[in-house]
């Protein structure tokens, strides 16, 4: 079976409020202030919660101090947990492609570099987790993205080929996952990444959410 494999933050959803507000939280709680601002760190907010204290600490002198980053890591994931879809939004038509692509006799799933039971929670609140038929994390496997082992089995727990899937994705990760495990890659365009997609070569972009059954049988033929 052909299976179509998304990557969840910034290609299913926009998650970056959500990301930037607990991170804010923790540099509250170092008595700083929110550092981070979601319209211009939306792109740093889908590299993870290490990349986010990273970056506020960089702001405020303490690019060196990796022990309060990493001490702070905990607590910004406990502060996403309890707000994880206050402002988080699914891309406009993404599940009616979703839909259509099950129906076409295609397997869907997701391979996230968010912890598993994060995206289970995200997923489950905004009512699409049993749309999908696999959800692999980060801490899922011993793996993750870009390894491709991460991609080949979540396409094997979906039921599908490991050979005949395909991965959509918004960042130089999810392109260099799709690289290595030798299928094709679309990546979205619409994503808060911040990265020139088209540089990224990837098999085909997508400019909006309807386009895509159709570039998915171009890309790996019908189910």
């Amino acid at each position: 079976m052909k299976t179509v494999v998304f990557d969840l933050d910034g290609t299913l959803a926009d998650t970056s409020g959500d990301l930037i507000a607990a991170a804010n939280a923790c540099f509250r709680d170092m008595g700083e202030g929110d550092v981070l601002d979601v319209k211009t760190d939306a792109g740093t907010a889908l590299k993870g919660g290490r990349a986010m204290l990273r970056l506020g600490m960089e702001r405020l002198g303490r690019a060196e101090d990796e022990a309060t980053i990493d001490r702070y890591y905990p607590m910004l994931l406990e502060a996403y947990g309890r707000e994880i879809d206050t402002h988080t939004v699914l891309y406009p038509g993404a599940m009616q492609a979703v839909a259509a692509l099950k129906a076409a006799g295609y397997r869907v799933a997701i391979c996230t570099n968010k912890p598993e039971a994060l995206a289970h929670t995200l997923l489950t609140r905004l009512g699409v987790r049993d749309a999908f038929g696999a959800m692999v994390g980060a801490d899922t496997l011993a793996m993750r993205k870009p390894d491709p082992e991460h991609l080949f089995e979540t396409a094997r727990r979906a039921g599908g080929d490991p050979a005949l899937c395909l991965l959509v994705g918004d960042t130089n990760t999810d392109r260099e996952t799709a690289r290595a495990a030798g299928v094709p890659c679309i990546l979205v365009s619409f994503g808060p990444s911040g990265d020139d997609m088209a540089a990224l070569a990837p098999e085909a972009l997508l400019n909006h959410y309807d386009d895509l059954p159709d570039i998915v049988t171009r890309l790996i033929g019908a189910a």
